[in-house]
């Protein structure tokens, strides 16, 4: 499976921050089970890489990558826990061009036409648009969309149920990146069928 076809399964990905393994499974399953296949685990706890390996076993249907992926160690980490993609925050040759020799599916960060044109050199058109709301967008994204049409997006960064429909109706976003569906209180509270709530309402923004 490629990246395009990943961004194309669900209108939005949830960004996962897991602090405890436990929450894991019941987590994915009630994401999955609410209708949104691809998880981004985030790279940013001591659970992620345990989490990618526990919810790759206990939810097959579960389309598992890991986030924050901002260097060879973390890349190394992502793949050995069995990433079914990588998604990083920003973007540097070195990275982009290990993340690429692995044959992982990628979803690099930008958020300029630069950096855009960069990594279409690389055969790159699917992207991640972060900080989205910080770096100007609906507005950036139409912009950038003129002049590189070729490109697809997953804004992620400020995204949440207040604007996700309007990013979703640019013809050059695949998908939008957000946690709002699986929210700390939530999870805390083991509160998964208000999760499965919420992912279903999420997967029917489009």
């Amino acid at each position: 499976m490629n990246i395009e076809k990943i961004m194309n399964t669900s209108p939005v990905i949830p960004v996962m921050v897991i602090e405890q393994v436990k929450d894991a499974v019941p987590l994915a399953k009630a994401l999955v089970a609410g209708g949104l296949r691809v998880l981004e685990i985030t790279l940013r706890t001591q659970a992620a890489l345990e989490s990618i390996r526990e919810i790759k076993a206990a939810v097959p249907e579960a389309i598992v990558g890991a986030g924050t992926v901002i260097n060879f160690e973390t890349l190394d980490q992502a793949l050995n826990a069995g990433s079914e993609f990588i998604v990083t925050p920003g973007s540097t040759p070195t990275l982009i061009d290990a993340a690429l020799s692995s044959g992982t599916p990628i979803l690099p960060g930008i958020n300029s036409p630069s950096e855009a044109m960069s990594l279409m050199e690389k055969g790159l058109t699917a992207l991640k648009f972060f900080p989205a709301e910080a770096a100007g967008g609906v507005p950036m994204l139409k912009a950038i969309g003129g002049p590189l049409p070729q490109i697809s997006f997953c804004p992620t960064g400020g995204v949440g149920p207040h604007n996700a429909r309007e990013y979703l109706a640019l013809k050059n976003v695949a998908c939008v990146g957000g946690s709002w569906m699986a929210p700390a209180q939530l999870v805390n509270e083991g509160n998964w069928q208000e999760i499965e709530r919420l992912a279903a309402k999420a997967a029917s923004l489009r």
